[in-house]
C-alpha cells in the first residue's frame, strides 16, 4: 500500500470548496449575551500568531480513508507513534479492504506502537466495513464534493469518528475549511475568547468556523495548537506571551500563570 503517515503527504488535490457557502449557523446554543468576536479581531489574532509561528499552508493528500485511520491512530498518542503505526500499517497490508478482512491481531500488532491497539485496530476494521463497498477508499470519493454538513453528520455516524476526526478529514484530507478542535485549539481559543466559557467541543467547532475567513482555516488550526504547545499551556507562560493584550482569560483574572 503506497503513501505516507505524515499529513503533509501529497497526492494531488481533491475537489475545491472554493465556491462552496459555508453554512456558519451554529448548531448548538451559544449563552444569551455572549457576542462574538469580530473578523477583525480573529485576523488580529491571527497575524500575531503568524509573527510567532509563520504563515501555514495546506497540502492536502486527497485521501480521507488515509485520514480517517490516521485519526483514529493519533488519539491518546503523540504524533510520532502515531506516524509509525501509520507506516507500519500501510506496510503490512496490500489496501484497505486488506486491513478491512485481516484477522484482527494482525492489525493489533502492525498498530502497537501506536498504542491502545486492542481498541484502535477493531475500531480501524469496522470503520472501514461501515464504508462498504470492495473498495473502502472509493466509498468516500463523494465527500470531496458533497454538502459541507452531509459530509460532516455521514462521518460522525461511522463508529467512534467524532467531530474533531470528521474536521481532520475535511481540512487535511480535501482542503475544505475546517477548525478541528483539540485540547490546545479548546483551551487557547477559550482564553482568547473566541467562543463562549464553558461551550461543548462540539459547539467550539461551529464557532470557530463561523468566525473564521476559509482560507485561514489551516493556519490558525496549526498556530493555536503551536502557541498551546509552546507558551499558553494549562500553566500558561502569560510573562512571554506576544498576545497578552488580545488574552480575556489574562484580563478577567482567569488564570493562574507560571511565574
Amino acid at each position: 500500500m503506497s503513501g505516507g503517515g505524515e499529513r503533509g503527504y501529497a497526492r494531488g488535490r481533491g475537489g475545491s470548496a472554493g465556491d462552496e457557502e459555508l453554512d456558519r449557523r451554529p448548531r448548538f446554543p451559544v449563552p444569551a449575551g455572549w457576542k462574538r468576536p469580530s473578523k477583525a479581531r480573529v485576523r488580529a489574532i491571527r497575524d500575531r500568531l503568524r509573527m510567532l509561528y509563520g504563515s501555514r499552508r495546506n497540502d492536502p493528500h486527497d485521501d480521507p480513508v488515509h485520514e480517517l485511520v490516521l485519526t483514529i491512530l493519533s488519539q491518546n498518542t503523540n504524533d510520532n507513534n502515531r506516524d509509525v503505526a501509520y507506516r507500519r500499517l500501510r506496510d503490512r497490508f496490500d489496501d484497505w479492504a486488506e486491513v478491512r478482512d485481516a484477522p484482527v491481531d494482525e492489525v493489533i500488532d502492525a498498530i502497537r506502537p501506536g498504542g491502545l491497539a486492542n481498541t484502535k485496530a477493531p475500531r480501524i476494521q469496522e470503520v472501514l466495513r461501515e464504508l462498504g463497498g470492495e473498495d473502502p477508499e472509493a466509498s468516500l470519493d463523494w465527500i470531496r464534493e458533497a454538502p459541507r454538513q452531509e459530509v460532516i453528520d455521514y462521518l460522525t455516524s461511522l463508529p467512534g469518528v467524532g467531530r474533531k476526526t470528521a474536521a481532520c478529514v475535511m481540512i487535511f484530507g480535501l482542503d475544505r475549511p475546517e477548525i478541528p478542535v483539540d485540547t490546545h485549539v479548546y483551551r487557547v481559543g477559550g482564553r482568547l475568547g473566541l467562543f463562549p466559557p464553558r461551550i461543548s467541543f462540539e459547539g467550539a467547532h461551529d464557532e470557530m468556523l463561523a468566525i473564521t475567513d476559509p482560507e485561514d482555516a489551516y493556519e490558525l488550526h496549526l498556530n493555536l495548537i503551536a502557541h498551546g504547545r509552546s507558551i499558553c499551556r494549562p500553566r500558561p507562560r502569560c510573562g512571554e506571551c506576544a498576545l497578552t493584550r488580545m488574552c480575556v482569560a489574562r484580563r478577567e483574572g482567569l488564570v493562574e500563570p507560571v511565574i
